[in-house]
């Protein structure tokens, strides 16, 4: 049966969605539930878009073109998977990755393998379900899928460009602009800080000339006793003395 889906990269952005050896496809979800049961498997064909047309479908998985015979055969499957995990109900992916396996390449084609792809295409792809009796539905093949092609070694130029001479006058005026501003800046910083030191100078200098003129405090001169007073000892005052008392009788 030839069904309406057209496989396709996916169109939203996705890093990696088309590299110089991978590209990216959309998962056929509830593409097949009404044409193949458990025991199916969904294969993914891939050709270079010059020999679609040409591509026929095997009648068994022993027939299956391997991807080691792409260089000859111009076409491939790849991607075995049972059908059931492209039902509506299952649980899947993003996306498929054609040409995300680097180590199968040298497993002599008991396994489909997933390989580089060797050249930038352009390639069309489609599924294609199988079961024991052979095919049992198909898509239609996908639009011309270009890889990106890797930059040569050869292609670039070591010899720099040269620079036009309005390039350079403009930046030998720049150069010297930015000279000049550096030194305007340098000089109005030290104008700054030789005033901050000349001020700071000028007030040391006031104050190591000041003097100050301290008050004259006269001794102070002995106060005179009082009369009939004499001096006691340091400390105990002044007192009057006393008249002797009467002679005791014999």
């Amino acid at each position: 049966a030839l069904l309406a889906y057209v496989p396709r990269v996916p169109p939203t952005a996705l890093p990696g969605k088309v590299t110089a050896t991978t590209f990216a496809l959309e998962m056929p979800c509830c593409v097949f539930d009404q044409d193949t049961n458990a025991s199916d498997a969904v294969w993914l064909v891939v050709a270079f878009a010059n020999a679609s047309d040409t591509f026929r479908n095997p009648p068994s998985r022993a027939d299956v073109p391997p991807y080691e015979r792409l260089p000859t055969t111009h076409s491939y499957m790849t991607l075995e998977t049972v059908a059931t995990a492209y039902s509506c109900s299952a649980p899947s992916t993003a996306v498929l990755r054609v040409g995300g396996d680097t180590a199968c390449g040298g497993q002599g084609g008991r396994d489909p393998c997933n390989g580089p792809l060797p050249s930038p295409g352009p390639y069309r792809v489609k599924f294609l379900a199988m079961g024991c009796h052979g095919p049992k539905a198909e898509t239609r093949w996908s639009d011309p899928i270009l890889l990106r092609r890797a930059t040569s070694l050869t292609a670039i130029d070591p010899t720099p460009k040269r620079r036009g001479s309005d390039v350079v006058i403009i930046t030998c005026i720049l150069t010297s602009l930015g000279a000049a501003l550096a030194v305007a800046v340098l000089g109005a910083v030290g104008t700054v800080v030789w005033g901050s030191l000349c001020r700071q100078d000028l007030g040391t200098s006031a104050f190591a000339h000041r003097s100050y003129r301290t008050h004259h405090i006269p001794p102070a001169l002995p106060q005179p006793l009082p009369p009939g007073c004499r001096c006691s000892p340091p400390g105990l005052g002044c007192f009057a003395p006393r008249p002797p008392g009467p002679c005791p009788g014999k």
